[in-house]
């Protein structure tokens, strides 16, 4: 089984640098998309859902701003978009794809970046969310979340931790968070099973040249439940042409998802 995750800063965009081009080629159970920055009816289903794909969309209401997607080979037995708490999911934050006993969902986390209000607000999110993982992480299911964490978790996880210490993505109380989220033995970055080498980025500043430099953050996870710690087979980030600010997030897994009988045609993405 094979997952891709990215996020496409702006889906649109992604699209017109030939992101569904290289998609198709890959092979992926299930790709998810954060920051689709578009609504449903701007998106030409022929462009915007592939075919061979059954596709989902979750739009924020604010125009031209975050949203999530996820596309799969197979249809899954439910669709949940939105964690269940009105002021995220006005924004698009979340979208959940069930496949029997396996939840495979996209998320994009809040950033901080803009300013000390959106830092509350990513704050008072992480204090939500970490409760929810320990819930759903008891509930017996197989969990794989993908998606733009907006974290970087370690010093070997960004070029210039040094300078970065008192910015958003990676303040200390961030770092921490997630340290308490691995620490609990219920969720693992899947990446780092397989991979331990530095510089390995998923986003880069537009900025300074940041990406021919390869001055980069990895805050693009694929976080699973200790269920699917043995099934991690492989991992990559996908680099060779650039789609977006971020880089694909590929991994495969030793986990059957089941066939679909019916090919997934060309359809319109389900409201």
């Amino acid at each position: 089984m094979r997952i891709i995750t990215l996020n496409a800063n702006g889906i649109r965009s992604a699209e017109s640098k030939g992101f569904f081009k290289w998609m198709l080629l890959q092979n992926a159970d299930i790709i998810c998309i954060q920051e689709t920055k578009a609504q449903l009816y701007q998106l030409k289903p022929e462009l915007f859902c592939p075919t061979g794909y059954y596709c989902f969309y979750h739009d924020a209401e604010k125009k031209g701003y975050s949203g999530v997607a996820l596309f799969s080979k197979k249809q899954p037995d439910k669709i949940i978009r939105g964690i269940g708490w009105p002021d995220i999911d006005a924004e698009g934050r979340f979208i959940e794809a069930q496949f029997g006993k396996l939840s495979v969902i996209s998320l994009y986390l809040p950033s901080g970046t803009s300013g000390a209000d959106r830092q509350q607000i990513k704050f008072k999110f992480m204090d939500r969310f970490l409760p929810y993982l320990q819930e759903c992480a008891q509930s017996g299911r197989d969990y794989i979340i993908c998606g733009d964490w907006n974290i970087a978790h370690k010093e070997i996880d960004l070029k210039n931790w040094r300078g970065n210490q008192k910015n958003s993505g990676f303040l200390p109380e961030e770092r921490v968070w997630l340290t308490q989220l691995f620490a609990s033995n219920h969720w693992l970055d899947a990446f780092r099973l397989l991979n331990q080498e530095a510089e390995q980025y998923t986003w880069w500043s537009n900025r300074g040249q940041a990406w021919k430099k390869n001055v980069g953050w990895r805050i693009d996870y694929q976080i699973i439940s200790a269920s699917l710690k043995d099934k991690v087979s492989a991992v990559s980030i996908y680099k060779d042409e650039r789609f977006s600010d971020h880089a694909p997030l590929i991994m495969d897994y030793d986990y059957e998802l089941g066939s679909n009988a019916d090919n997934a045609s060309a359809k319109v993405p389900e409201l």
